[in-house]
């Protein structure tokens, strides 16, 4: 969506173009910080307000409006993150970062038509293996500091020396910051998931890799031969797909009918999927891209009722998240298509 703050005035003001011209940029930092695209908004905005606040002499005295910004955003995410704890504690069930969708595969381009430039926050974000479900749920076992340090540094390539003014920390203990979070995030994954390279001392980003061309056709594979068992209500093929220690994490968020806690065992998980399948007969299965890898979405007459996102082991599936809250698939519904 556009701001006031962008149409509100006037295009004389100075360092317009490269104030609005950060919005892409604080976007992609406030979803990997949070994994909440609504909260990613919010914090934006926020922003944005602070900055308009300012008198024009305060404005004109900043060197780098992009730098202030960027500290303002990454700021502005760790107070969210403080309180986030608090929140997720009054969740009911386990709570799921939000999933994103490519917008090309709903409407054939960037949405918003006519060749206009699209302002959906969707949009504006880069889908790489930073934004991976498997990548953003192990942010979720960080602390705040942690991951700041690590989504700065790491992904967005800053310096440690800027990581420092940003957080208000020393720059060795933002590279300690960044280490803890390197350690959790390579035990979490093991050598099943890419995990982000050690970014060298130079601000670019986000620059992670991406898993290659054969391994999402790999990853495609196995989703689709997933999505045809279940479709066929075959546990045997199910049970083959997927990894005898997989686990299936829902999030309904209270707000519709989903397991509480996640479903360990190939055979556990086979069984619940058919399960779900005989009470909803009318289940339409789409592969869709869920956060830059191949996933599916799950329509009931029509309207998106689950996205799942999958992680591989030894070729099989070995975790399942699957996201029903409502409030978290605004993205994938034909209203927020528009």
């Amino acid at each position: 969506m556009s701001t006031a703050f962008e149409s509100g005035h006037e295009r004389s003001e100075p360092g317009l173009a490269e104030v609005v011209g950060e919005r892409r940029h604080l976007i992609n930092l406030a979803y990997r910080l949070l994994g909440s695209l609504a909260e990613a908004e919010d914090a934006v905005q926020e922003t944005y307000a602070r900055w308009y606040a300012m008198s024009r002499a305060r404005q004109e005295a900043i060197e780098s409006p992009g730098a202030w910004l960027t500290t303002v955003a990454t700021r502005v995410c760790l107070d969210l993150l403080g309180s986030a704890r608090v929140r997720r504690e009054r969740y009911v069930g386990a709570w799921i970062p939000e999933p994103l969708p490519d917008r090309t595969e709903w409407t054939g381009g960037a949405s918003g038509g006519g060749g206009a430039e699209s302002t959906d926050p969707v949009d504006r974000v880069t889908l790489d293996e930073s934004v991976s479900m498997a990548f953003l749920v192990v942010l979720e076992s960080m602390t705040p500091a942690e991951r700041v340090a690590f989504i700065l540094h790491d992904v967005f390539r800053y310096p440690f020396a800027e990581v420092a003014e940003i957080v208000g920390r020393t720059p060795a203990a933002c590279r300690q910051l960044a280490t803890s979070a390197r350690r959790r995030m390579r035990a979490a994954h093991g050598p099943a998931e890419p995990v982000v390279p050690e970014a060298p001392e130079v601000p670019a980003g986000p620059a992670v890799p991406a898993s290659g061309k054969a391994g999402q056709a790999g990853h495609a594979g196995l989703v689709r031969r997933f999505k045809e068992a279940w479709e066929a209500k075959d546990i045997a093929a199910l049970v083959e797909l997927l990894d005898p220690d997989a686990t299936m994490t829902a999030d309904g968020g209270g707000l519709v009918g989903t397991v509480l806690r996640p479903v360990d065992g190939s055979e556990h998980i086979a069984q619940y999927l058919i399960h779900i399948a005989d009470k909803a007969p009318g289940l339409t299965l789409l592969e869709r891209t869920v956060n830059g890898r191949p996933g599916l979405v799950a329509q009931l007459a029509g309207v998106t009722v689950t996205v799942a996102a999958f992680s591989l082991a030894g070729g099989r599936i070995a975790r399942i998240w699957a996201v029903r809250n409502p409030e978290k698939l605004r993205p994938w519904t034909e209203d927020g298509q528009s």
